[in-house]
């Protein structure tokens, strides 16, 4: 990651039900939640891992899209 973290990986998250849960887990010794989000269907959020942001949760069936490929959450 640069210091700027322009350009670094971005993820998009897209719920496929109402009430989608994203949450950001902070990175360092300890991990910790820092921001929550809910969606409802057919929402997009677009995130990016920062200096704060290590990880995200996602409760609820979404389709989420990294550089690497693409998953579902939540039950079939």
């Amino acid at each position: 990651m640069n210091g700027d973290y322009v350009g670094e990986d971005y993820v998009v998250i897209k719920a496929l039900e109402n009430g989608v849960t994203i949450i950001g887990l902070t990175r360092g010794k300890d991990t910790k939640f820092h921001h929550t989000e809910k969606l409802d269907k057919n929402e997009v959020m677009i995130a990016q891992f920062t200096e704060h942001t290590s990880a995200i949760k996602i409760r609820g069936r979404a389709q989420i899209i990294t550089g690497i490929g693409t998953v579902t959450s939540g039950e079939d």
